[in-house]
């Protein structure tokens, strides 16, 4: 998935909190006997990358609409060039 400078920028601070959060499970499950807290910790870190990652946000939503609508309205050159192409073809064939 292409990513914009921000959308890195916004994976790179996500990832600042994440880490740390994943290294204070991995502590608790291999160093101090407590699994089930190290997985839980683990769990969080990896949602909280996943859901900054997959979900769709209100300033997400005006380029998604405005790529469909263009995708809807506009139609593409190389299709139409392809086409004129292959009728071309069949008219002197």
């Amino acid at each position: 998935m292409s990513k914009g400078i921000l959308g890195t920028i916004g994976l790179a601070l996500t990832l600042v909190f994440a880490i740390p959060v994943a290294l204070l499970g991995l502590q608790f499950l291999a160093l101090d006997g407590r699994p089930l807290v190290g997985v839980a910790f683990l769990a969080i870190a990896v949602l909280m990358v996943g859901i900054e990652e997959y979900l769709t946000t209100p300033t997400d939503l005006p380029g998604l609409v405005l790529g469909k609508t263009i995708g809807t309205v506009v139609e593409d050159p190389t299709e139409e060039s392809e086409t004129g192409d292959r009728e071309e073809n069949e008219e002197t064939g």
